[in-house]
C-alpha cells in the first residue's frame, strides 16, 4: 500500500475551499492508502507564535479535520512535534544541505524580501523540515500545491543525496499527488478569485460558521445591477456565485437560475439566499461536530496520542536505521 503524507499548517481555520480542495479526498484516501497527516507546528515557529496562540491554533486545527472526517484509527493524524525523530532527521539532512541550494529556493527569497526584520535559520531550512516531514516515514505521494512543489523538489534532491552518499538505496524518491478532476476550486465572495483566508474574513465560509454568520457573507457578495439583454455573459463576480451554487446545489436548481439569468428575471438576493441556505444545510453535520469537539478534551487528547504513538513506531524505526547507515553506534 503506498505511504501518502501531508502537512496541514496551523494558521487558521477550515474554509469550504479547504475542504472541496482537500479535505474530503484527505477523508476518502484513508481508506485506499497509508496516511500520514501532520500538524506542522515546528513550521509555524519561523513567524514567532505566542506560546498560547501556537496551542489554540493547533488544537483548533486537529478539532476541524477530526470534525471533517479524519479518522484516528484508520489514517496516522499526529502533531509535528510529538515527533521529536522528525527534528533529529532534520538535523541530519541540513548536514547535507548547501546554502547557495537553499537560498534560491523561491519562497526563501520572496520570505526574505518581505520580512528583512525576519530572515532566520528557520526560513532558510524550511525545505530540510520539509523534507524530514516527508521521508521520516518513507512517503511515497506527497499532495502538493504550486506554492510547495520547489520544496518537494528539494525533498528529492535530499533523499537521492542521502542514498548516494552512503551508497544506500534507502530513500524512497516521493513523487507529487495531483487530484486531477476530483479537486474543486470554490470561488471566493469578494468577487475575484478562489476562496482563501488571506483575502479577507468576508471572502471564507468557514467551516465553523454559524448559520447566521453564513448568510450574512453570503448576501454580501459581490454582484452587478443585473443582466440588460438576454443570455449576455456572466461577469466573473456572478459566474463566481453560480459556481458555487454548482458545487452547493442540484443540476435541475443550477438551470432554474441560469434560466433566470437569461431571461434578465434574476434576483440576485434569491440567488444568495438559497445559496446561503445550502451552504448551511451541507456545513451543519460538521459544524455541530466542531463544536462537540471543541469541549472534549478526552477525544482530543486521545487523537493526538494515538496519532503520536502510530507516528513514532514509524519514525523510531526509520531513524534507528538512518543513524545506522551514518555511522552511530552504541558503544
Amino acid at each position: 500500500m503506498e505511504i501518502v503524507l501531508s502537512g496541514i499548517r496551523p494558521t487558521g481555520n477550515l474554509h469550504l475551499g479547504n475542504y472541496f480542495g482537500a479535505v474530503r479526498n484527505f477523508v476518502k484516501m484513508q481508506s485506499e492508502a497509508n496516511c500520514f497527516f501532520f500538524i506542522a507546528d515546528y513550521h509555524s515557529l519561523t513567524t514567532h507564535p505566542k506560546p498560547d496562540d501556537l496551542h489554540a491554533r493547533v488544537k483548533q486545527v486537529l478539532v476541524e479535520y477530526l470534525a471533517a472526517g479524519l479518522d484516528p484509527e484508520k489514517s496516522t493524524l499526529y502533531v509535528q512535534s510529538d515527533l521529536p525523530e522528525t527534528a533529529e532527521l532534520y538535523l541530519f539532512l541540513n548536514m547535507n544541505a548547501y546554502m547557495g541550494e537553499l537560498e534560491r529556493v523561491t519562497t526563501f527569497k520572496e520570505k526574505a524580501r518581505k520580512q528583512p526584520d525576519n530572515v532566520n535559520a528557520g526560513l532558510l531550512t524550511y525545505p530540510s523540515l520539509m523534507a524530514a516531514d516527508i521521508i521520516i516515514h518513507k512517503a511515497n505521494k506527497v499532495p502538493v500545491g504550486k506554492d510547495q512543489e520547489q520544496h518537494l523538489e528539494m525533498t528529492r534532491t535530499f533523499a537521492r543525496r542521502f542514498n548516494r552518499m552512503y551508497h544506500e538505496d534507502y530513500f524512497p524518491i516521493p513523487q507529487a499527488f495531483n487530484f486531477g478532476d476530483e479537486l474543486i476550486k470554490v470561488p471566493g465572495l469578494d468577487g475575484s478569485g478562489k476562496m482563501g483566508k488571506s483575502e479577507g474574513e468576508g471572502n471564507a465560509i468557514f467551516l465553523s460558521d454559524d448559520p447566521k454568520t453564513i448568510r450574512k457573507k453570503v448576501m454580501r457578495a459581490v454582484t452587478d445591477s443585473g443582466p440588460t439583454e438576454p443570455y449576455q455573459p456572466k461577469p466573473d463576480a456572478i459566474e463566481n456565485l453560480f459556481s458555487l451554487l454548482k458545487i452547493m446545489s442540484t443540476p435541475d436548481t443550477v438551470a432554474y437560475f441560469n434560466d433566470q439569468y437569461n431571461n434578465c428575471s434574476i434576483r440576485y438576493g434569491d440567488l444568495k439566499k438559497h445559496i446561503a441556505e445550502e451552504v448551511i444545510q451541507f456545513t451543519e453535520p460538521i459544524r455541530t461536530r466542531i463544536e462537540e469537539l471543541s469541549h472534549d478534551d478526552k477525544a482530543i487528547s486521545r487523537a493526538a496520542r494515538i496519532g503520536a504513538e502510530k507516528a513514532r513506531e514509524s519514525a523510531r524505526k526509520t531513524i534507528q536505521e538512518v543513524r545506522e547507515i551514518i555511522g552511530f553506534k552504541s558503544f
